[in-house]
């Protein structure tokens, strides 16, 4: 089973409050790299592992959010992932997994290569999914603890428990 762990603070991002940064728009003007939604779930959860020595996602975690896949959608609930490819070595270079209920979406982990060439292509990945995001009619992005600068640096909002609720409350419903 999974629940939502509750913080005392989240970090939430409003979409019409998205940032990007100088270097990630030159990397949007660039045809080296694709963006996709959803393409191998799997394949990111272990690349989430692999770079994250003390990772959260342990194999049985790591199984039920690939079960979840599967979860009738009658609830607006769904998780996925979202992935940078080089063209090139046709490598995912930088993704996350997430889920989303009624119009939220809500990041789980990512990972980025550290290799020299794939700079800023953590900071691209995001800009990329709230894009997707927004035009795909989610209302706000739930990033999680509040303790990470990227996520301000981002566009996101420091939000009490109380209001994240109000917040949830008034989007979990909404069908996109």
């Amino acid at each position: 089973m999974i629940l939502p762990e509750m913080q005392f603070d989240y970090a939430v991002l409003y979409f019409e409050n998205l940032h990007i940064s100088k270097k990630v728009k030159k990397l949007l003007n660039d045809n080296s790299y694709s963006f996709r939604i959803n393409k191998n779930i799997k394949q990111t959860l272990d690349l989430i592992e692999q770079y994250h020595k003390d990772s959260w996602i342990k194999d049985e975690y790591k199984q039920t959010l690939l079960n979840l896949q599967n979860y009738p959608n009658n609830l607006g609930f769904e998780i996925f992932s979202s992935e940078i490819i080089d063209k090139t070595t046709n490598q995912i270079v930088a993704a996350e997994i997430g889920y989303k209920i009624g119009a939220i979406y809500t990041s789980l982990s990512g990972f980025y290569r550290k290799e020299k060439k794939y700079n800023n292509y953590g900071k691209l990945q995001l800009v990329l999914l709230g894009k997707y995001l927004l035009n795909n009619g989610y209302k706000i992005w739930n990033l999680g603890h509040p303790y990470m600068k990227y996520k301000f640096d981002l566009g996101a909002t420091l939000l009490s428990r109380i209001e994240f609720i109000k917040q949830l409350k008034k989007y979990r419903d909404l069908k996109i």
